[in-house]
């Protein structure tokens, strides 16, 4: 577009609205759920969490400004690197990283801890909408045009399995199988990928530590064990519905002061139950889905197969991953301590979902303007003829 403000002109500011609107909910419940956290440890500061969050939702803020108005076609040039970079990352976390809850997934950069893994599933985006873009006349040659990015999955896959957080692994293989399932790969194709893919889970099932089993005891019979492995399900369970229809009110949430553990990021959406009762949880599945819709319908109708599948991907993403959160939180899935997005408190995770929420939202506007074009064109056919 030749200018910012033909650009604007063309913004979806449903998209806009719906992402700050996230933003705005993530930062009120942080503060509330994690007021008994930081009195407890950081020496009576009962705003620690909510200030650096703040803090991190300013510098996604603005590179939600620069990803917004940036060209999307921009990162196709540069996917190669990109995905090099996201290699490197994962790598460079072996060596540099800070082990936190029994994972090594975190870099300590000045007093703030950076997770490479959450930007990984950007970058594979990128990385994956571009080369099945470029590719689109050879994808029946399964051999040349679908294993070397395959390849390249791989090794992220297994890298962030070995931190361990299969959580993001989880995310990151499917937003990797959305993509190339949109693709357009032949259907033979994709029946092998899938068959593959579930030997391979199963197989990999068999390697679980007794850790990792016990999550999934956790999510699926969690009173067996009410006072270890089944004490954060169960008192997520008692938040949800303590806090009814209407919920018991914002602040005034229980369980946040030494019941759930870690109330203001995987499970924050157990005190969003609980203070803002079912209606609060419906409102913020109800932005999340509508942002996921949106996205998967610009992509159907966009005409750039390259944004086409980025759309897609950023989509899947956010739908994957709220999915896998909402799906812990309420034991349908085992709790793999997955971000909710825009909404749990870390800074690499707010800052991924809204750098991707600009993204989406300029393909959205680059779409619009090309839909607006052949509406425009009969109008200046007219003028010309006139003027002859």
């Amino acid at each position: 577009m030749r200018s910012l403000k033909k650009f604007f002109q063309h913004v979806d500011y449903s998209l806009l609205v719906s992402v700050f609107l996230l933003c705005g909910i993530g930062l009120v419940m942080i503060y509330s759920a994690s007021i008994g956290v930081s009195i407890t440890k950081y020496e009576y500061s009962p705003s620690h969490f909510f200030v650096r969050q703040l803090a991190f939702f300013f510098v996604g803020l603005i590179i939600f400004s620069f990803t917004m108005i940036l060209p999307y076609q921009f990162y196709k040039r540069f996917m190669a690197p990109i995905v090099f970079a996201s290699i490197a990352m994962l790598i460079a976390v072996f060596f540099f990283g800070k082990t936190v809850n029994n994972a090594k997934s975190w870099i300590m950069i000045g007093g703030f801890g950076l997770q490479p893994a959450e930007f990984v599933k950007l970058g594979l985006s990128i990385y994956l909408a571009g080369i099945f873009s470029k590719k689109q006349d050879k994808l029946d040659q399964f051999s040349t045009s679908v294993v070397p990015p395959l390849s390249i999955i791989l090794i992220i896959l297994l890298l962030i399995i070995k931190q361990p957080d299969f959580g993001t692994a989880m995310v990151v293989a499917a937003v990797a199988g959305i993509i190339i399932f949109c693709s357009g790969i032949q259907r033979k194709h994709l029946v092998l990928l899938i068959g593959a893919s579930v030997g391979a889970l199963v197989l990999f099932s068999f390697l679980f530590s007794g850790e990792q089993m016990s999550r999934f005891t956790a999510a699926y019979d969690p009173f067996s064990d009410p006072e270890r492995d089944g004490y954060q399900l169960i008192n997520a369970y008692v938040a949800m519905a303590a806090g009814g229809m209407t919920g018991s009110g914002l602040g005034e949430s229980v369980q946040k002061y030494g019941f759930l553990p870690e109330p203001h990021t995987d499970f924050i959406i157990a005190i969003i139950g609980e203070e803002l009762g079912f209606i609060g949880i419906a409102a913020v599945i109800l932005l999340l889905a509508f942002i996921v819709i949106k996205g998967f319908y610009i992509g159907v109708i966009g005409k750039d197969t390259y944004g086409s599948l980025l759309a897609f991907g950023i989509s899947g993403m956010i739908g994957v991953q709220s999915s896998v959160n909402l799906g812990a939180a309420v034991g349908l899935l085992p709790i793999t301590g997955v971000p909710l997005p825009f909404i749990s408190y870390g800074g690499s995770s707010l800052i991924l979902f809204m750098a991707s929420a600009g993204i989406l939202i300029n393909i959205s506007a680059h779409v619009n303007f090309k839909l607006k074009q052949p509406a425009a064109a009969p109008a200046a056919k007219e003028r010309q003829v006139k003027a002859l």
